[in-house]
C-alpha cells in the first residue's frame, strides 16, 4: 500500500513539472497585434473583448492601450460596427427582443450612444411581426393544456425571457384568441 502512494506522489510531481514547464512565453507587442488583429478581422469584437484577450496574452496596460489605439485608427476595431452586427445577429437569427439585446450589449461594455444607435437597425413593423410570429409558434405548442390563461401566462414568460416587453407581448397576446 505504502509503494501504491509513493508512486502516486512520483506521478503528481511529473505531472506539475510538466505543467510549470509548459508556461506561455510572454508575447512581443508586434507577435501580439498580428495575433490581435487577425482575431479582430475574423469578425466584429467589442472594445471590452479585445482588452480582455490582450491581457491573456499577458501584455502591460500601456501596450494593450497602444494596441487598441492602434486597431481602432486601422478600422480593425470600431465599437458602433460592432454593436449594430451585434443587434442585426441577434435579432433576425435568434429572435431576441430589444431588452435581451440591450442587456447584452450592456454586458459587453458598448457605450449607450451607441447601444440607441444600433437598436435603430430594428424596424418597428419587423419586431412585432416577430413577436407576433414568436408568439403564435408558442401557442401552438402549449395549446394542448386546455386553459387559457395558463397557455398565456406560459408563452408570456417565454417572450419576456426572449427580451420583448411585456406591455407589447400582452397586447399581441389579447389579440390571439385562436385557441
Amino acid at each position: 500500500m505504502l509503494a501504491y502512494f509513493s508512486r502516486i506522489r512520483i506521478l503528481i510531481r511529473k505531472v506539475t513539472k510538466m505543467h510549470c514547464a509548459k508556461k506561455e512565453k510572454k508575447l512581443s507587442d508586434k507577435e501580439a497585434y498580428i495575433k490581435i488583429s487577425a482575431w479582430c478581422a475574423y469578425q466584429e469584437r467589442s472594445h471590452f473583448e479585445v482588452r480582455n484577450k490582450l491581457y491573456e496574452f499577458k501584455l502591460t496596460t500601456d501596450t494593450i492601450n497602444a494596441l487598441i489605439i492602434q486597431l481602432i485608427s486601422e478600422n480593425f476595431l470600431n465599437e458602433e460596427r460592432f454593436a449594430r452586427a451585434y443587434v442585426g445577429g441577434k435579432f433576425r437569427i435568434k429572435k431576441w427582443g430589444k431588452n435581451k439585446i440591450h442587456m447584452g450589449l450592456k454586458a459587453k461594455q458598448v457605450t449607450e450612444n451607441c447601444i440607441k444607435l444600433a437598436m435603430q437597425e430594428i424596424s418597428d413593423e419587423d419586431y412585432l411581426k416577430t413577436l407576433k410570429e414568436l408568439a403564435g409558434k408558442e401557442l401552438l405548442k402549449l395549446n394542448k393544456t386546455d386553459n387559457e390563461f395558463i397557455v398565456k401566462r406560459k408563452t408570456a414568460d417565454y417572450l419576456i425571457r426572449k427580451g420583448y416587453e411585456s406591455s407589447l407581448i400582452w397586447d399581441v397576446l389579447s389579440e390571439k384568441t385562436d385557441f
